[in-house]
């Protein structure tokens, strides 16, 4: 069976996920992969741009990298980038037919779509790539991407997001997430301070050592960085996860030129798509907050929709300073939020709501709520 059409009879979301599946089926093939030096990126936001960076600092080095970020937004081939381009249907569909000869029937049909495609992503990687970067998903502990040998891990901002399944306090979620690393660590500059103690409870219990980026550069090269984010048009968000990959580069034992550094652009990442319209998959209350103090004083119209079980009348509220109208986008999804309900909560916070049909160019706009909602934007403006 081909490969899109084997994924296709996955499901993308689970009620329960059985933890001990993935580490049995891995350690099965194990045997069989060859590694590459595995760093994993956990936590709630800015893993996919934080690795990005990283990935592209380390191409910089004359070094063979794989970076495997999720989900996708329009072609399943950007979840798997190596060497500065995402893989090939070719590629893909090889590493399928090797994959699903080594697993056997049973393994393949009982893995889950991010566990089957993590190890797909580890079997293009393991092939050409010195170094790998692995984005979790949800979790951390249990998350597919943990079940690797790792040199390093980078711990991105955590703040809530899928209670469901993480737990409804920030120090649940934070543990759990942290609960995946097992070597040396970095800690990015964090929005909770609970997560500051856990994090250097972590490196004691393994005795491990702890980066924190916060403190890691001097006074010079701080101000060699706010230089260089500034000129590269950097929001205030993406300037600290380019500083996270870049001190974990340097635990790493590597440098980067900055004023030669290329930087890349990631799909949906505060993208600036057209000169009037930004697109972000942010999908929580940090992702909001991040965004307002992005664009300041500015007001946008905000074309947004979002999933049921996201906290979005408190998103809603955090952006409504930056709103000038509120436009509902519909997106393809089981998990999408009832509209008469998405906006019986936008009225109730004075917001002006409508579909939205198009854009004009003389006005400026956001679109955010989740990869789907850039997905239905950007399929919409094509």
């Amino acid at each position: 069976m081909k490969l899109f059409d084997f994924l296709a009879g996955k499901p993308l979301f689970y009620d329960v996920i059985d933890v001990e599946r993935m580490p049995k089926v891995y350690m099965s093939i194990a045997p069989h992969l060859k590694i590459p030096k595995v760093i994993q990126i956990v936590g709630t936001n800015g893993k996919g741009t934080t690795g990005r960076f990283l990935a592209q600092m380390l191409l910089s080095q004359g070094l063979h990298v794989g970076h495997y970020t999720s989900p996708h937004i329009i072609e399943f081939n950007e979840r798997i980038w190596v060497d500065g381009q995402d893989v090939s249907c070719e590629k893909l569909e090889e590493a399928h037919q090797k994959l699903y000869a080594l697993l056997g029937l049973k393994s393949a049909q009982s893995l889950s779509y991010f566990e089957y495609t993590t190890l797909l992503a580890m079997l293009v990687f393991s092939e050409q790539c010195d170094y790998v970067i692995l984005e979790a998903g949800m979790g951390g502990e249990y998350d597919a991407t943990t079940v690797f040998p790792k040199i390093l891990s980078i711990i991105t901002p955590i703040g809530y997001d899928h209670q469901a399944f993480l737990g409804e306090h920030i120090e649940a979620i934070a543990q759990t997430k942290l609960n995946s690393v097992s070597t040396n660590f970095v800690l990015a500059k964090q929005y909770r301070h609970e997560v500051y103690g856990l994090a250097l409870q972590k490196a004691c219990d393994i005795d491990k050592k702890l980066f924190y980026v916060e403190s890691f550069f001097d006074a010079k090269k701080e101000k060699e960085i706010a230089y260089f984010v500034l000129n590269s048009g950097y929001s205030h968000f993406l300037g600290e996860n380019f500083k996270t990959a870049l001190c974990a580069l340097t635990v790493l034992g590597y440098d980067v030129i900055l004023q030669s550094f290329e930087a890349p652009v990631l799909k949906g990442r505060c993208q600036q798509f057209l000169p009037n319209v930004t697109l972000d998959v942010g999908h929580n209350v940090m992702a909001a907050e991040a965004l307002v103090k992005h664009f300041g004083k500015k007001k946008v119209i905000l074309v947004y929709n979002t999933y049921s079980d996201k906290d979005y009348k408190e998103i809603l509220n955090i952006l409504k300073p930056i709103v000038l109208e509120l436009e509902i986008i519909t997106i393809n999804s089981p998990r999408a939020v009832n509209q008469a309900e998405l906006k019986e909560v936008a009225t109730s916070l004075s917001m002006k709501v409508s579909s939205f049909n198009h854009i004009e160019e003389d006005k400026e706009y956001l679109v955010f709520g989740s990869f789907s909602v850039v997905e239905a934007f950007i399929k919409g403006y094509m």
